[in-house]
């Protein structure tokens, strides 16, 4: 009898192995399958994207990071990271997408790295895409501590469809301080575009492509001079035959040229060549034509960004005769101003992101200026970027001057980079266990919320 027990009881136990060795198996798959590492998911729309590890599209052993969406959302998995500030940082990651779709057209939505809670963000893709590279560029400025974000879905958007990415690397680099800028001024000389079932088909003329080519000469001019040399200033303009074919519209400027408009025209000479600030130089109505696509008496817009860089609109008359671009003594003596102004946006968030006080750019009244016929605001401007607008008390306002190194980050500070370990994967088979359990202990977290509510 008491080797009928024992038997018995060697039968349970090598059962109850069997069982454990099972259940520990299917516990093991859902951790490797669910574990994001130190990633921390959001979502716009909470519980309704999937995220997960694929270990069957990837491009290691290691497996991709998956999000995906059946219903429109805007989903990311995020790493808080600590940083020193005022330093270049380059993120990059390879990317796959399959039926990735924008809710909106023309709003930088789809598969990106984004530093969550900013309009920082990398280049984008959606569609159906085999891997591809993006490579987010930015400066820590006086941050010590951001959030760095791999997205399906934008600022100002949400997506539908699904995104891998794999291969996450962090690089710190070495920021270049110089006072050197290099502006491009993209001038398209054709817009050809259906808005409200109207056709507009509009052209520059010759003349209105040589006034911007002198401003942007006296534009390099005023920079430097009004800097007192604490900017030198080097510039490219380039034609663009290829017509704009979309426009961007909001209820405030109504419509305007928005990175997304011409990223796929201007990115080639991005790539080529690397530049501080891009302005765009288009014409949206032609009287002549009797043609006048609706804005709200904008000349010029700026505070825009595009691959970590200030992007500026900068509109030509719709009246050909207009000398609102043109010098002439006594009429028009500061006919770059609104290229200065849109510039000085920029400027005047970065030093907004730096931690820099400086008057908005726009109360020029609150300290006695005016907007005077001949100059316009040319006396603010100068005071304006030379830290010397003084108010009663004699307190001086303006920009500091360190400002004018603060640039855009570009591959060039990355000659010699450090690499950052951002993935944190498990080394050894003690990490896998813990891994184990702190993910059932996420999940077991997540069904008791979801049950609770």
């Amino acid at each position: 009898m008491r080797k009928e027990k024992t038997a018995f009881r060697k039968f349970v136990s090598f059962f109850m192995l069997i069982v454990s060795i099972y259940v520990l198996i299917q516990v093991y798959g859902i951790y490797k399958q669910k574990n994001m590492n130190d990633f921390i998911r959001a979502e716009q729309i909470l519980y309704t994207s999937d995220f997960s590890r694929d270990f069957d599209v990837s491009l290691g052993d290691e497996g991709s990071y998956r999000i995906s969406s059946d219903r429109a959302n805007d989903a990311m998995f995020f790493l808080p990271l600590e940083v020193t500030p005022n330093t270049s940082y380059k993120v990059s990651c390879m990317v796959k997408t399959e039926n990735v779709v924008p809710s909106h057209s023309n709003s930088g939505g789809g598969a990106q790295i984004s530093i969550e809670g900013t309009i920082e963000r990398s280049n984008f893709v959606s569609g159906t895409q085999d891997w591809t590279e993006l490579t987010l560029y930015f400066n820590s400025k006086n941050r010590t501590t951001v959030n760095i974000g791999f997205r399906l879905g934008g600022y100002d958007d949400t997506c539908t469809g699904t995104a891998w990415f794999d291969n996450i690397k962090l690089e710190k680099g070495i920021t270049d301080t110089s006072n050197e800028w290099n502006f491009v001024c993209f001038v398209f000389k054709n817009v050809d575009v259906s808005l409200d079932n109207l056709y507009y088909n509009i052209s520059m003329n010759s003349e209105e492509i040589q006034q911007i080519k002198s401003n942007m000469l006296r534009f390099k001019r005023t920079l430097e001079e009004f800097s007192g040399g604490k900017m030198q200033v080097d510039y490219d303009v380039i034609e663009i035959d290829e017509p704009i074919t979309s426009l961007s519209y909001d209820d405030e400027n109504e419509y305007y040229v928005n990175p997304e408009n011409v990223n796929k025209i201007i990115d080639s000479y991005l790539n080529q060549e690397e530049y501080d600030h891009i302005f765009v130089a288009m014409k949206l109505g032609d009287l002549s034509k009797n043609l006048e696509i609706p804005v709200n008496d904008w000349i010029g817009l700026g505070g825009i960004e595009y691959r970590n860089v200030g992007f500026s609109n900068i509109r030509v008359p719709s009246d050909e005769d207009s000398y609102m671009y043109r010098y002439a003594s006594g009429v028009n003596e500061f006919p770059e101003e609104v290229y200065i102004h849109e510039f000085l946006h920029t400027l005047e968030k970065n030093a907004k992101d730096y931690g820099f006080e400086r008057p908005a750019l726009h109360d020029y009244e609150k300290f006695g200026y005016t907007n005077k016929r001949v100059v316009g605001l040319k006396q603010w401007y100068l005071d304006y970027m030379n830290h010397s607008i003084e108010d009663s008390a004699g307190n001086t306002y303006g920009l500091d001057s360190q400002i004018y190194t603060k640039k855009p980050v570009h591959e060039s500070d990355f000659i010699y980079p450090i690499e950052i370990d951002i993935e944190n994967e498990p080394q050894n088979i003690v990490e896998e266990i813990r891994g184990v359990f702190k993910n059932l202990f996420k999940l077991f977290e997540k069904v008791k919320l979801e049950y609770t509510t």
